[in-house]
């Protein structure tokens, strides 16, 4: 029994190290200034940011990039609900934005008791249209923000919005487990991954660490398939749903932010300051 269990676990962990040694790198765009927040949108197109330069970047297959939008604000973290609206955290103007197809701007968030948010930076969309966003206090805004604290929040589909966590590090990345009763958070002072179990009303409970020690400071998170988490940080790590790192990339650019998207969610979008990145299964 003891040596089938044995050749169950060899055989698992030979077809993790296939699985990640057969990804295909491809560089998609570069000569921006600081990258993050990709989004695909179900339309098959790719959504980033490029922050410092106030822009909205649009990437769909087989064509050249172009702007999406201009004066969007220092955006950040995007993310594409049900219906295909872009979700933006803009840095500058300090709020979450919804953009519909017609392009109509409303925006969700902006304040918390009265306070000005800090500077929301990632966002995750649940099926059901839970949003989850991060609010940490990077740059300029750290001298002028109201809040004595770095916030993770929670805009359900009716009902106002509501406080997940008051964090003394700054959260950055956030992403939802595959069956949406999970949620994670990366910190990049505290450099950990934080997991929250989420209720039927989207309302989280019992945090705890699930990864400590991050090299670098984890920024963007990614969920697979398998759920597995595809953390950007000094490297790209990934670790099971247990929180063990089963994979490393090395990569000479610092990363800010990863998706998955394609046309089977397979293809992992990931960008690194002045550069946007996929990787792909390698069919060969």
């Amino acid at each position: 029994m003891t040596r089938v269990v044995l050749l169950a676990l060899a055989a698992a962990a030979l077809a993790f190290t296939q699985e990640f040694a057969e990804l295909k790198f491809e560089r998609l765009a570069q000569g921006y200034r600081f990258t993050e927040g990709p989004a695909w949108s179900k339309e098959g197109y790719l959504i980033f940011s490029d922050t410092p330069s106030d822009r909205l970047l649009k990437w769909v297959p087989g064509t050249p990039i172009t702007v999406y939008r201009e004066d969007a604000h220092g955006p950040a973290g995007n993310a594409f609900d049900a219906q295909g609206r872009l979700h933006t955290c803009e840095t500058r103007t300090r709020r979450v934005t919804r953009t519909d197809k017609n392009g109509k701007i409303e925006v969700l968030a902006d304040k918390w008791e009265g306070k000005r948010l800090n500077a929301p930076s990632g966002i995750v969309i649940s099926k059901a249209g839970h949003i989850y966003f991060t609010d940490p206090a990077f740059g300029e805004q750290s001298d002028h923000r109201e809040l004595d604290f770095h916030g993770v929040y929670h805009i359900p589909p009716k009902g106002p919005m509501t406080l997940v966590a008051k964090a003394a590090g700054r959260p950055r990345g956030i992403a939802l487990s595959q069956n949406g009763k999970l949620l994670y958070v990366s910190n990049v002072d505290d450099h950990n991954i934080r997991v929250y179990d989420l209720d039927h009303n989207g309302e989280a409970s019992n945090e705890r660490v699930l990864v400590a020690k991050i090299a670098g400071a984890p920024a963007g998170i990614a969920v697979d398939d398998k759920g597995n988490l595809w953390v950007a940080a000094k490297g790209l790590s990934v670790y099971n749903p247990e929180g063990k790192r089963i994979h490393f990339v090395d990569m000479s650019d610092v990363m800010s932010g990863c998706a998955f998207g394609d046309f089977d969610q397979k293809t992992l979008f990931i960008a690194a300051r002045a550069l946007v990145f996929r990787a792909r299964p390698d069919p060969q």
